[in-house]
């Protein structure tokens, strides 16, 4: 096979990002150059690598047996390039990606005790919705993603062969709301109540539900404000101007402003928090990084 570079980039983003469109932006070309770039590729490997499905594109079998080799290539080529401009690292590297509350709290704590035992390790991190996330594992373009899992805790894609999961932790749902509202001096809620409240959520994804609503409740939520920033909502329900969704695990970390409820009627909520990593056997570095989120969740 007589495949560019830029082409093996290209099927690493396109993996990842799931639409032409998307990778497009990431790359800085257009759409229709991604589609040739994707046509190059495959007249090179002789076999189609991409089939379309709504809302964008997933690998073909064959795609998926080529990816891997893809990300080792465009990782010697990385690592060469850090050699050459004397940017090269001398210790084990982690490129980690997180969903975005687990930056407030689990990951930055979970970093500082790595450090603590594994100086030499370097973590490099990266912000996404977990079905990105998932994307960027396979692709290559991160090493293992910390992401959530909600019963039934079904497989985290479709795709084939299932990525090794390991589970950090098992978190509750409360209801965060202001310490100052009216709600401020209760101890939990129910289901009806939190009807008639504002809602504060994350930006709406066609690949996740909405994020920040009480995923039981018996109608449909009064959307207030739209924010994925943890700060932002936090903010905003200390201002008195919505209530969110929040793990419990957040607690030691929210605003003296704002409490939090527990919700007494309803399927208990609760979420897994999951390290996914490709199959095999597992990297020391992984492994280390892995006791590190245990020992914080903990």
């Amino acid at each position: 096979m007589d495949i560019s570079i830029s082409g093996l980039r290209v099927l690493r983003e396109v993996a990842e990002r799931g639409t032409f469109t998307a990778t497009a932006q990431a790359l800085g070309y257009t759409q229709s150059g991604i589609s040739r770039q994707v046509a190059a590729v495959e007249k090179a490997a002789h076999t189609r690598l991409f089939d379309r499905v709504p809302g964008g594109v997933v690998l073909t079998p064959a795609g998926s047996r080529l990816l891997p080799h893809a990300a080792r290539v465009l990782d010697e080529i990385d690592a060469a390039e850090r050699t050459l401009s004397g940017s090269s690292t001398t210790g084990p590297a982690i490129r980690l990606g997180m969903f975005f509350s687990a930056g407030a709290v689990l990951v930055p704590r979970a970093l500082a005790a790595l450090g603590r035992l594994r100086p030499d390790l370097v973590v490099t991190t990266r912000e996404g919705s977990s079905p990105a996330l998932v994307r960027a594992v396979r692709a290559g373009s991160l090493d293992a993603v910390v992401v959530t899992s909600r019963p039934p805790h079904r497989p985290l894609d479709s795709e084939s062969p299932d990525l090794a999961v390991t589970t950090i932790a098992e978190v509750t749902l409360m209801v965060a709301v202001a310490a100052s509202g009216p709600l401020g001096d209760r101890e939990s809620v129910t289901r009806v109540e939190l009807m008639d409240q504002r809602w504060i959520v994350a930006p709406s994804r066609t690949e996740e539900p909405l994020l920040g609503a009480w995923p039981s409740l018996p109608g449909k939520p009064h959307v207030a404000h739209v924010a994925r920033d943890w700060m932002t909502k936090s903010s905003l329900v200390t201002a008195g101007l919505g209530v969110t969704t929040v793990a419990s695990n957040m607690a030691d970390v929210l605003p003296a402003g704002v409490r939090l409820l527990r919700v007494d009627d309803g399927p208990t909520e609760s979420r897994r928090v999951v390290l996914a990593r490709r199959g095999g056997r597992v990297d020391p570095a992984i492994a280390a990084m892995i006791d590190a989120l245990r020992g914080t969740a903990g």
